[in-house]
């Protein structure tokens, strides 16, 4: 199959899940929280194909398993409600109820089937959803020309500190095709999948296996590739609607233009998943790190995992400390096959271990990188070709500060 350049992708400034045809986005505020929006909606003129990627801690919130009965029904969605500020986690059997009443009386105000209609919610755990509060809120929701897809992305943050959105537009068979996106995460970030919600619009027509088979391996190489904290949440899901409003050809596998599909997907992905790790909490840096040289991609992507990890990796970037000590460390316990005697470590620019061995490097040259608010790990294996990149941030003083006011 030939493939395409990615050169052919163009981001779309300011784009977000409505610059493709046919949606619609909005917020408002119903109560939940103090000031701050806290329930949003998006909507498809017509039902959308649909696909999700979930968390795998044990302890899925209501909402997940709401949506997934209504994205497993026919592979299709028509229209979103997020709240936040409460995540009805570990809620029993009324959580369960609570949920299911979210989508009924969504999906009757959007005249659309029930299982046409998806939930999320995001939040404090344990605490029962305020349902009353959010029918009301429902009940406020129009779809118009004036609908502000910024207030969505305003009305599913927790402690994120900015909203997070991009898109990109591409030619497929000759049409113009849009993929736009919206993502929440700033802690609890340690995906297979994070304490995030992430929601992505495109107006091509794409086969629902298809897709479903290019979130899964897009996933794995943007939203599972970064890390805050360690911690995996119970409410985490990234879902993906193509209405099909571009009428392309409908997009398969073996579509001449599938691959320039599939990288305008994992683009808009990649920006997201850089945006919330940028966005932990607390944090000051964006770290990237790149592995090569491995001999596979699973273990490119573990050995750049367990170094955006760290904790001390993470405190050294904090404190622009080139504590190169802490990166081999991290890559001999990544659990995977590494000759130490071929390893190569590039803080930036400046190359601190070669072939295992520490080399003279301007201390003060690596500290005046690291004071950067973007900082790039390099690591050559020198075992084989594969390749991956994960991201992280740095571990300040204020993220102990948040964590441990959570609540209060």
């Amino acid at each position: 199959m030939q493939t395409v350049s990615k050169k052919e992708i163009q981001l779309v400034q300011g784009g977000n899940v409505t610059t493709p045809q046919g949606f619609f986005a909005g917020g408002l505020h119903c109560g939940i929280r103090k000031t701050k929006l806290d329930l949003g909606w998006l909507y498809s003129v017509v039902p959308a194909t649909a696909t999700g990627v979930y968390t795998t801690n044990v302890f899925q919130a209501a909402p997940l398993l709401v949506t997934q009965e209504s994205i497993s029904n026919n592979n299709k969605v028509q229209a979103i409600l997020v709240n936040s500020g409460v995540a009805n986690a570990c809620t029993g059997e009324q959580g369960l109820t609570d949920a299911y009443e979210m989508r009924r009386v969504f999906a009757e105000e959007m005249n659309i089937s029930e299982l046409d209609a998806a939930i999320a919610s995001t939040g404090l755990i344990g605490v029962p959803l305020p349902i009353d509060k959010i029918k009301a809120g429902i009940s406020r929701i129009h779809i118009d020309e004036n609908a502000d897809a910024s207030k969505f992305e305003q009305a599913i943050l927790t402690t994120d500190t900015c909203v997070k959105n991009a898109a990109v537009e591409f030619e497929v068979g000759g049409k113009k095709v849009t993929i736009g996106g919206a993502a929440k995460g700033s802690g609890m970030i340690h995906p297979n999948m994070a304490t995030m919600l992430s929601f992505v619009t495109t107006d091509a027509a794409v086969k629902e296996q298809d897709l479903a088979d290019a979130l899964k391996d897009i996933t794995n190489q943007s939203f599972n590739m970064i890390t805050v904290d360690g911690d995996t949440s119970t409410n985490d899901m990234v879902l993906v609607m193509a209405n099909g409003k571009a009428n392309n050809e409908t997009l398969t596998k073996e579509s001449h233009d599938w691959p320039v599909f599939v990288n305008g997907l994992k683009k808009v992905c990649q920006i997201l998943a850089k945006k919330i790790a940028r966005d932990g909490e607390g944090a000051t840096k964006l770290i990237e790190v790149q592995v090569s040289g491995a001999v596979t991609e699973e273990a490119a992507r573990a050995i750049s995992k367990a170094i955006i990890s760290s904790n001390l990796v993470k405190a050294a970037i904090y404190g622009a400390d080139p504590n190169w000590g802490r990166i081999v460390t991290a890559i001999g316990y990544s659990g995977q096959q590494v000759n130490p005697n071929n390893v190569k470590v590039a803080i930036g620019p400046i190359t601190v271990v070669d072939n295992g061995l520490p080399l003279s490097f301007d201390e003060e040259k690596a500290k005046d990188y690291l004071s950067n608010e973007t900082i790039n790990i390099y690591v050559d294996l020198k075992q084989g070709n594969a390749t991956a990149t994960g991201w992280g941030c740095d571990l300040s003083y204020d993220y102990v500060k948040i964590n441990a006011s959570y609540r209060t």
